[in-house]
Parts: structure tokens; C-alpha cells; sequence
């Protein structure tokens, strides 16, 4: 009996924490520090590189774009074999960029640039209140 109560007892315990963890959710996007995965390098300046050749693991499927810009997390450029299939990779030219790069380099201009484009929006979306708000003012009143 008492191993019963052990045993309900722990599958409870059990069941309760996988439960919290499935709960937590963590999102990190590009342009953070936290960020692996594929980066587009538009008009930053050359990365800095792990390889300076591409990498390219070949399973029988190519997709044929250009080159692709990696951040991974350390040793999965080593073993890329490995992960190509968790970045969508495999068969495509991969370039590995360094962690300091991305980090002093690309990082602050990613989000110099997209803090820019927000405080766009955020402008356009005071301006298209203002505007509301002045045309519901119109129109309401009496005809003289």
C-alpha cells in the first residue's frame, strides 16, 4: 500500500512539472542576443566568419538560393551534419558568422534600424488618430 502511495504520489509530482514546464514559453527574435538561426545581411558590413568557405551538407536536396548567414550555438558549425536539418539548411551554401560580430556588429545596427521603422509606425498610428478624432468633430452638428 504505502509503495502505491508512492508511486501515485510521484507520477503526480511528475505530471504537475511537466505540465508547468510545457506552460513556459520563451521568444527570443533576431536582433537579440539570445538569437540563433538565419540572418539577413542586406547592407551590413562582412561578417566576420567562422569558415571562410560555405558549408553545404548534401542530402539529396538542394534548394538552390544564394548563400545563407548563420548564427548557431557553439559546435553546431562543427557539427553541422548534425543540425543543417534543424535550420532548414541542408544542401543550401551555409556561411557560419562569429558571436562577436553579431553581437558588437549587427545586433545595435538591426535594432537602430527597426527602432526607427517602429517609431514610424507608432507616428503614422498618432497621426491617423488625430485625424479621426478631428473628422469625428465634423459632420455632427447642426446645418445652419
Amino acid at each position: 500500500m504505502k509503495r502505491l502511495f508512492m508511486a501515485t504520489a510521484l507520477a503526480a509530482i511528475t505530471t504537475s512539472t511537466l505540465t508547468f514546464a510545457a506552460d513556459v514559453g520563451v521568444s527570443i527574435s533576431i536582433g537579440q542576443p539570445g538569437f540563433y538561426g538565419r540572418i539577413d545581411i542586406g547592407d551590413f558590413p562582412n561578417p566576420r566568419l567562422i569558415y571562410a568557405q560555405p558549408v553545404i551538407i548534401d542530402r539529396g536536396v538542394r534548394m538552390h538560393q544564394g548563400p545563407i548567414y548563420l548564427r548557431v550555438p557553439p559546435g553546431h558549425a562543427k557539427h553541422w551534419k548534425k543540425h543543417c536539418h534543424e535550420y532548414n539548411a541542408c544542401g543550401e551554401q551555409v556561411y557560419f558568422v562569429h558571436n562577436d560580430w553579431y553581437e558588437r556588429e549587427y545586433v545595435p545596427r538591426y535594432q537602430e534600424q527597426h527602432r526607427d521603422r517602429r517609431d514610424e509606425r507608432q507616428d503614422d498610428y498618432r497621426d491617423d488618430r488625430h485625424a479621426n478624432q478631428k473628422n469625428e468633430g465634423k459632420g455632427h452638428g447642426h446645418n445652419h
